[in-house]
């Protein structure tokens, strides 16, 4: 069966670089975004009426992402006693959480990227998401977390529920989406003059999060012993983080998302610029992490979606349409044996 893919990729038009997303983050973090129903949603994208909802937070509902003034922030009371509940219980006690998208639907202008994309991300599992380059993984992920709303062209239609909860939702804090959802980038995106201890605690400061010195400490070395890196710098917290390699830079970026307690943790090809050795640490310290946080992981490898992850969704977009899940389920059964030609032409490398 011949399969195309579109010409030119969603995925290729929206990559934020790393360091860039960062320091888009730093003022998002403190830039409380809220979603609008954008009244000519189906004119603009060509769809019909049914495409696009009037309820404030139906499933299909188009958002856009104006800024409103900064609310009055959390007191530093409020904050230590978040983190205080969090540090007094570790962290494979904490309960595990569940992602589900519901329906989305994502643009960049008039051009329409997702179709009606929904997927379950059980708590405590890692999810693999693999398809060809264009077909809206990476945009996908970053709906998952609020960042979508960072291009000032892009618009969204459905739910995206952590427990139950729309992060969409005009009472959500863009802040909460970002504590509980952590990210971690395509190339590892360290402060380079930032030591290694600051590296960690700027997570806090990236979500808002402020804590008192004698918490800091605690921080550090859960977050860093979390993302398997700890005694490797223990003795060299003081020393710039843009000093280690690039699979020791990466596990540091880990800890930084790690330092605000995330509920689920979503990675975006962590390890393709990252040597053998060091994909194969990577890999082992997301193995350990699923045991506290829900992972989501876009790779376009398909020997490490097999071997990382129990749940895989393969999207594909095919040439003039918006990317949709061709397949979804259990790892295992997918590559061995899947439902969809297309699916079965992918994962034994006839095309992508």
């Amino acid at each position: 069966m011949t399969m195309t893919t579109e010409p030119t990729a969603p995925d290729d038009i929206t990559e934020v670089h790393s360091s860039l997303a960062e320091s888009a983050e730093l003022t998002a973090a403190r830039m409380p975004i809220h979603d609008a129903i954008t009244t000519d949603a189906a004119s603009m994208n060509g769809t019909s009426p049914d495409d696009t909802a009037t309820a404030v937070i139906a499933p299909g509902e188009a958002r856009t992402a104006p800024p409103l003034p900064e609310p009055a922030p959390e007191t530093v009371a409020d904050a230590d006693t978040e983190i205080a509940e969090a540090l007094a219980v570790p962290r494979e006690q904490r309960p595990l959480s569940t992602l589900e998208a519901d329906q989305i639907s994502a643009w960049f202008g008039t051009h329409k990227v997702l179709e009606r994309v929904s997927l379950t991300m059980p708590a405590g599992q890692v999810t693999a998401l693999i398809g060809p380059s264009g077909c809206g993984k990476s945009t996908f992920l970053r709906i998952l977390n609020r960042m979508h709303e960072l291009v000032p062209s892009a618009s969204l239609a459905g739910e995206v529920r952590l427990d139950g909860d729309d992060i969409y939702d005009r009472n959500k804090k863009l802040q909460d989406a970002r504590k509980h959802i952590g990210m971690v980038f395509q190339k590892p995106n360290p402060f380079p003059a930032m030591s290694i201890y600051d590296n960690v605690v700027s997570g806090l400061k990236l979500t808002g999060v402020r804590v008192h010195r004698d918490q800091k400490d605690e921080i550090v070395e859960r977050s860093l012993t979390a993302a398997g890196l700890w005694r490797e710098v223990k003795d060299r917290l003081r020393q710039p983080g843009g000093g280690l390699s690039g699979g020791q830079q990466q596990r540091l970026c880990i800890a930084r998302s790690l330092a605000v307690t995330p509920k689920v943790l979503l990675m975006d090809e962590p390890c393709s610029a990252l040597d053998p050795t060091s994909t194969r640490v990577i890999e082992e310290t997301m193995m350990e992490l699923q045991k506290e946080v829900t992972i989501v992981i876009v790779t376009h490898n398909m020997q490490q979606a097999q071997r990382v992850s129990q749940q895989c969704a393969f999207f594909l977009a095919s040439q003039g349409t918006p990317g949709q899940i061709v397949e979804y389920g259990d790892t295992e059964a997918m590559f061995s044996e899947p439902q969809d030609e297309r699916t079965y032409d992918y994962v034994n490398g006839r095309f992508g």
